[in-house]
């Protein structure tokens, strides 16, 4: 059973910065694409950032540009930092994976496997 495991959200004033990590028991962590996804209240679900199977591509989303990375290891962890939290960041982050490397980074309808979320919450 694949299971994603999202951790390191909380509340935090604008301008700090958090770590999100997704552990998952996938049983080839590396054969999958991982990504970020986030839903605020009211609003539909985004991408925010993507990263290949191999690391060598990445998508990163325009309302977070300059602010955010993400990385892999190759066990099974894969992290978000995000650095000058604004506002409307506050979301519900949700840690993603696919088998299928036949759509764009950011297609979310594309991902086969979610984590339960973990909510972000900045305040100004």
């Amino acid at each position: 059973q694949v299971q994603l495991v999202e951790s390191g959200g909380g509340s935090v004033q604008a301008g700090g910065s958090l770590r999100l990590s997704c552990t998952a028991s996938l049983r080839t962590f590396s054969v999958y694409d991982m990504g970020w996804f986030r839903q605020a209240p009211g609003k539909e679900r985004e991408a925010v950032a993507a990263i290949s199977r191999s690391g060598h591509n990445t998508y990163t989303a325009d309302s977070v540009k300059g602010r955010i990375g993400i990385s892999r290891d190759y066990a099974n962890t894969l992290y978000l930092e995000i650095n000058s939290l604004k506002p409307e960041d506050t979301a519900v982050y949700y840690c993603a994976a696919r088998d299928s490397p036949d759509y764009s980074l950011n297609d979310g309808a594309s991902y086969n496997y979610w984590g339960q979320g973990t909510q972000v919450t900045v305040s100004s």
